[in-house]
């Protein structure tokens, strides 16, 4: 299932069902599992572990060097998991020492073409990222967040679960869980109530939810004091504590 006119160095560890087309590269310091597909022209190297069931078109650069030039070749790593779908000419690359030298991307994720996941980024699970999106190192990319097309997210910012960001946003501070966002710089609109009920939020939730978004963005409140009233709301509604995780996790400041 290996394409004479592939590349696989010595060394390289693919389980037995793993597709490599013709003219890729697979460096010796890659692991990839079961049932993943490598299309043509791909080039993976390493130290990278891919998980099962994975999909990476044409021209993707994983697990390159990353462009930080702080960077002197240490064995940094990229730790992809299971069943995403990396689509043409997406760039991740490994970590730096400088952070905790690995970049992750959790499962069940689609990067559409041209994405960039720069180094030390960590991207949960069941995220979208739409065409030319880009997040620069250190960024961090809660579960279901979806990012429209050609959006860019500074270096170190945190984007909370269940965010969605419309094309062409650039995220400047951190997003908290469930906000809508959009503009050049990101401006909230919202709790993300389709995607939520989509999920499987109940009504009663999404009520919850819209009270703790105005308690942070329509009240006035320092995050001090919204974070006093949010913890009064997650004692009743579990799933505001999200919210009030990404509020106290952010360094940068939330988008107001």
């Amino acid at each position: 299932m290996i394409h004479p006119q592939a590349i696989v160095e010595p060394g390289a560890k693919l389980a037995d069902n793993v597709e490599v087309g013709p003219w890729s590269y697979i460096g010796a310091d890659v692991e990839i599992g079961a049932g993943t597909r490598i299309g043509p022209h791909v080039v993976i190297k390493g130290p990278t572990v891919i998980g099962e069931d994975n999909r990476i078109f044409q021209f993707a650069s994983v697990g390159e060097e990353c462009q930080d030039k702080k960077y002197n070749g240490e064995p940094t790593q990229l730790v992809i998991g299971d069943r995403n779908v990396i689509r043409e000419g997406c760039t991740i690359h490994r970590g730096t020492v400088q952070d905790e030298g690995i970049t992750r991307i959790g499962s069940d994720n689609l990067l559409m073409a041209y994405v960039h996941v720069a180094h030390d980024c960590i991207v949960g699970s069941h995220c979208i990222l739409a065409n030319s999106t880009a997040l620069a190192g250190h960024v961090k990319l809660g579960d279901y967040a979806i990012l429209g097309g050609f959006t860019a997210v500074h270096q170190f910012c945190q984007i909370g679960p269940h965010v969605m960001c419309g094309a062409g946003t650039v995220v400047l501070k951190d997003i908290p869980a469930y906000v809508m966002a959009t503009g050049n710089t990101a401006e909230p609109h919202g709790i993300n109530l389709e995607g939520l009920r989509r999920r499987g939020f109940t009504p009663e939730a999404l009520r919850t939810l819209r009270q703790a978004y105005k308690t942070i963005y329509r009240k006035g409140l320092t995050t001090t004091e919204a974070l006093e009233q949010l913890q009064l709301l997650a004692n009743d509604e579990p799933a505001v504590q999200p919210l009030i995780d990404s509020l106290n996790s952010s360094a940068r400041g939330i988008i107001r």
